[in-house]
């Protein structure tokens, strides 16, 4: 779409095929000056966003803040359950007397369920509704956890649980992106209430030392519930697209393509750099919370209450993803368009800022690494997850910028889902790895993945491609 700014500051559409050359000749009343601009500069998306608001109902603005909060408490729980094994794994281990790499299928389960999710959200999505098969995947998952049966079984309902998480992350990831009224802000807000994480160690430390450890999975599946009535309730099972309809938000650009909207998105370079990265971080952050507790409790000597340590990670994860807000946007990085070229300000944005997030973390993870102390680790562990928190919606408004409108959501929706699978191979593969080292192995494999962050963070664009 190409729009026309005219001198007495109106803003005119114009079909796509208007030729930006084009000289209007002096009309009878007013001389008038036309600019085209091509894409979406800042201040062009902030005007299509205060023309929609003002659009907006009271009706429709209530009922986008209810969306947004409903939307929030799913992901409310998948924190909760990133959280979970972490104080858990000793319990299991001792429970079923497995070694490092045999409970760590409890990863690959769950990565098989994560990567079957996002192979399927676009084809489930389109068909059952917006939460639907989600919810109903980990409410029988929670099920199977919660009645601690045989670790074959036990691990099936990993499975079951990250196919429907890696919905509720893909689906989530790409409503949120697809909002117009701040996006950036609302996708901060989203990862930060992933707080869950902070207060199901609480809880799981408190039912590791319980005869009925598994009971702590009632506790999820009571969360699960709740959260399956609110969405169905909210949403209707209604697509996305007829969801933002009822706030007052009008459907995105489309693609003219005939293929198919994923074989699209599996073409574009950009797509599966990001795929990647997002895939090593969600890995590292949920090998931190996962086997630091393991860690502080071999190789420090730390006691049954190291569990906490965990919450404190996440809780920093929560604070850094709200309380760095002001830090990403004042350093944020947008591209301006022209007809012919497009600029961008000479800034610090927000791509460079994540480089710098990542050197302090690494920095961080050396001193956990180096200095045995299980007060300052703890300390340096809650550091590196409130630096650690601004980075996932850092990159996904990074795609919402250099990815083609019309792709933006089902691009962010695989980036989510395949990226999640991190969470279950990273914490696999450092199972693996301590079983033959032992756990002390654990902070240069974690320096080693931040250190493959960065250079896939480098290889990603700063700057879209030119659509024609």
């Amino acid at each position: 779409m190409q729009t026309t700014t005219i001198s007495e500051s109106h803003t005119v559409s114009h079909h796509p095929t208007f030729d930006p050359h084009h000289n209007l000749k002096k009309s009878d009343k007013h001389n008038e000056r036309i600019e085209v601009r091509v894409g979406s500069s800042p201040s062009d998306s902030r005007a299509i966003s205060i023309s929609d608001l003002k659009s907006q109902t009271k009706r429709q603005r209530l009922h986008a803040r209810v969306q947004f909060a409903t939307i929030c408490g799913s992901m409310y729980l998948a924190g909760w359950n990133d959280g979970t094994t972490g104080p858990l794994l000793p319990r299991i281990q001792k429970v079923y007397g497995l070694n490092f790499i045999v409970v760590s299928l409890i990863f690959v389960f769950a990565c098989v369920g994560f990567l079957s999710g996002a192979f399927a959200n676009l084809y489930l999505d389109g068909r059952f509704g917006f939460g639907k098969v989600r919810t109903a995947c980990q409410v029988i998952a929670y099920a199977i956890e919660a009645s601690a049966l045989p670790f074959s079984a036990f691990v099936l309902g990993y499975a079951i649980n990250g196919f429907g998480l890696a919905l509720q992350f893909t689906q989530s990831n790409g409503f949120v992106a697809s909002l117009k009224d701040n996006p950036e802000v609302k996708m901060g807000i989203l990862h930060a209430v992933s707080a869950g994480a902070l207060s199901s160690p609480l809880a799981a430390t408190q039912f590791a030392q319980l005869p009925h450890w598994s009971f702590h999975y009632l506790c999820s599946l009571g969360i699960a519930f709740i959260n399956t009535v609110l969405l169905i309730a909210v949403f209707g099972l209604k697509t996305q697209d007829e969801c933002l309809a009822q706030i007052g938000q009008p459907a995105g650009e489309k693609g003219t393509s005939e293929k198919s909207q994923f074989s699209q998105i599996l073409r574009l370079r950009e797509v599966h750099l990001l795929a990647f990265f997002i895939l090593i971080y969600v890995g590292v952050e949920v090998t931190v919370g996962g086997w630091m507790v393991t860690y502080i409790i071999d190789v420090r000597g730390g006691g049954p209450s190291s569990g906490y340590i965990s919450s404190g990670f996440f809780g920093g994860i929560m604070i850094g993803r709200v309380g760095l807000l002001w830090v990403n946007k004042k350093a944020s990085l947008y591209p301006i368009y022209s007809t012919q070229h497009r600029y961008q300000r000479s800034q610090v944005g927000e791509r460079r800022v994540l480089f710098i997030y990542a050197t302090l973390a690494i920095g961080l993870e050396l001193i956990v690494w180096l200095v045995p102390s299980i007060i300052g680790e703890g300390v340096a562990i809650s550091i590196i997850g409130m630096i650690f928190g601004p980075m996932y919606p850092i990159a996904m408004m990074h795609a919402v910028r250099i990815l083609p409108e019309w792709l933006v959501t089902g691009a962010i929706s695989w980036i989510a889902g395949f990226g999640q699978a991190g969470s279950a191979l990273l914490p696999f593969l450092n199972g693996a790895i301590a079983t033959k080292m032992g756990i002390k192995s654990l902070q240069p494999f974690l320096i080693s993945m931040m250190v493959l962050m960065i250079v896939l963070w480098a290889l990603v664009p700063g700057t879209a491609r030119r659509t024609q």
